[in-house]
């Protein structure tokens, strides 16, 4: 379960930093499964890794967009073939107006182990509650 767990934070871990440089949308998308499903705030349901990278290549189109993560407790099924990650994120982009347009964020991640490898085949999130005035 230890090795299971260290592997998968180290895939999530590398995840993050793919996606935080924003440059390489192969690196970044081969960390979803073929038959990944991808629910955005506000979107349909993104459904397959050629429709996940169609999503991604659009979203590194933004101006200025910058995404982050920390995903804070993985729970891994006791055969170590599924798991769930529970995090934050922050997304970031310039705003027509010429400011900065941040979101915060409540995620979640469901994986499985595919050919040896930890692969995100559930990936949703949505804004966290604005504080109150």
């Amino acid at each position: 379960m230890e090795r299971a767990r260290a592997e998968l934070e180290r895939a999530d871990a590398m995840w993050a930093a793919a996606a935080a440089a924003g440059r390489d949308i192969e690196q970044i998308v081969s960390f979803w499964a073929d038959d990944a499903i991808l629910i955005p705030p506000g979107h349909v349901a993104i459904i397959g890794k050629n429709a996940v990278r169609e999503y991604v290549t659009t979203s590194l189109k933004i101006p200025g967009f910058r995404i982050q993560w920390k995903t804070n407790r993985f729970t891994i099924a006791k055969a170590c073939d599924l798991a769930y990650g529970i995090g934050t994120n922050e997304v970031s982009f310039d705003g027509g107006n010429g400011s900065r347009v941040t979101s915060r964020g409540n995620a979640m991640t469901i994986w499985r182990m595919d050919k040896g490898t930890w692969k995100c085949v559930v990936d949703i999130w949505n804004d966290a509650p604005h504080p109150s005035p």
